[in-house]
C-alpha cells in the first residue's frame, strides 16, 4: 500500500456468521434437514475495514479472534482487500466470535451470537508503543462501542492523545437515544463525530413530522454533552448532522430496498474514509463532514439495495457515481 493515501484505524468486532436454511425451525428436541449452509467472515470491524478499503483508503484493523480456524479465515479475508491485520490479536481461551443462524423458507431467521474474543479485547492490548506509533500515523480512527467499554475508552484516549481525529459508533439501540437518558462512558463524549443509529426510535416514533426533530433533540444534547459532531443516522429517511453551528438534514438516496444487513457499517467505513481525505488534508471543516456525511448515505443506500453484508459494500466508484446523478 502507497504511504499517499489516507490513513484509517479501525477498531471492531469481528466474527464469522454461518447460516443453515430449513424448511422449519425444529421444535424443542426436534431434528430438521437442513438444505443449505454458508459460513462467511463479519462483524462490525471487517466490514467497516473492508468499506474504507473499498474507498482507496490505507486502512489497519484493531480486533481479536481466537487460536481457531475461523480466526485465520478472518484474517485471510481481510488480506484479501489490502487490509493490515498486524494489530488483530489471539485470545488463547477464547473462540472467535460466531453468529449462527436459522433460515426458514419465509425467510424468516432465529440467531444465537457467540461474541467470544470479542470480549477478551483489553487496554493493554493496544499500551505499546506500536499501537501508538499506529495511530499517531493516522488520519481517522474509527471505533465500535460494541467492544468493551474499557477498551473502547482506551482507545479514544490514545487517538487523543496523538490529537487524531475519532469516529464513534456507541452501537446503541435508538431507542435509547429516543428517550434521552442513555449514559454513556465519560470518554465517549470526547469524539470527534458520534454515530448513534435512530432508526430504530424512528420507526417507534412514526408520526413523520416528528422523527427529526426528536432526532436534533438528542443531538443537541450529544452536543452539550461535549461531542465534537453528532451524525444520526435516520435509515430511509437519511441523516442528521449536528454540531454547534446547527442542524442539517441530509436526504436518503432513492435506491431499490433489498436488504438492510451492511447499511449502517457501509455508512460508517465510508464515513471515516471521507473523513480522512479531509483530515489528510488538513481541512475537516463542518463543510467536510458534511460532504463525507452526504457520501457516506450513499453507500449505506449502495448496501442496502443488494443482499448480503460483505457482498453489499460499494466500491468508490459506485458512489461517486451515485452522487453525480443527483439533480
Amino acid at each position: 500500500m502507497t504511504g499517499g493515501k489516507p490513513k484509517v484505524v479501525v477498531l471492531g468486532g469481528i466474527y464469522v456468521d454461518m447460516a443453515i436454511r430449513c424448511e422449519d425451525f425444529p421444535d424443542s428436541a426436534e431434528l430438521v434437514p437442513g438444505s443449505e449452509f454458508s459460513h462467511i467472515p463479519t462483524g462490525s470491524g471487517i466490514n467497516q475495514a473492508i468499506q474504507a478499503a473499498l474507498c482507496g483508503c490505507q486502512v489497519t484493523l484493531v480486533g481479536k479472534v481466537g487460536n481457531d480456524p475461523f480466526g485465520q479465515m478472518a484474517i485471510d479475508n481481510l488480506r484479501d482487500f489490502g487490509i493490515n491485520c498486524d494489530f488483530i490479536f489471539e485470545a488463547e481461551a477464547k473462540n472467535t466470535g460466531v453468529t449462527l443462524s436459522f433460515v426458514n423458507s419465509a425467510g424468516s431467521n432465529r440467531t444465537v451470537v457467540s461474541e467470544g474474543a470479542n470480549r477478551a479485547l483489553t487496554p493493554s492490548d493496544i499500551s505499546g508503543a506500536k499501537f501508538e506509533e499506529l495511530i499517531s500515523n493516522a488520519n481517522i480512527c474509527l471505533v465500535n462501542g460494541k467492544l468493551p467499554p474499557d477498551f473502547v475508552s482506551a482507545a479514544i484516549r490514545a487517538a487523543k492523545l496523538s490529537n487524531k481525529k475519532v469516529i464513534l459508533d456507541p452501537a446503541l439501540p435508538g431507542g435509547e437515544f429516543q428517550h434521552q437518558s442513555v449514559s454513556l462512558p465519560p470518554d465517549y463524549y470526547t469524539a470527534d463525530i458520534l454515530v448513534p443509529n435512530f432508526v430504530e426510535a424512528a420507526e417507534i416514533i412514526n408520526p413523520q413530522n416528528h422523527n427529526i426533530h426528536n432526532a436534533k433533540l438528542i443531538g443537541a444534547d450529544l452536543i452539550a454533552r461535549g461531542v465534537g459532531c453528532a451524525v444520526i443516522k435516520l435509515g430511509r429517511r437519511g441523516a442528521l448532522v449536528i454540531d454547534k453551528a446547527g442542524a442539517d438534514h441530509i436526504p436518503s438516496f432513492e435506491v431499490k430496498f433489498v436488504d438492510r444487513t451492511g447499511c449502517g457499517d457501509a455508512f460508517d467505513g465510508a464515513l471515516a474514509a471521507s473523513c480522512a481525505v479531509g483530515s489528510a488534508k488538513g481541512c475537516l471543516t463542518a463543510d467536510e463532514i458534511r460532504k463525507a456525511v452526504k457520501f457516506a448515505s450513499a453507500a449505506g443506500a449502495l448496501a442496502c439495495s443488494k443482499f448480503g453484508s460483505q457482498e453489499s459494500l460499494p466500491k468508490k466508484e459506485e458512489i461517486i457515481e451515485l452522487l453525480q446523478d443527483l439533480p
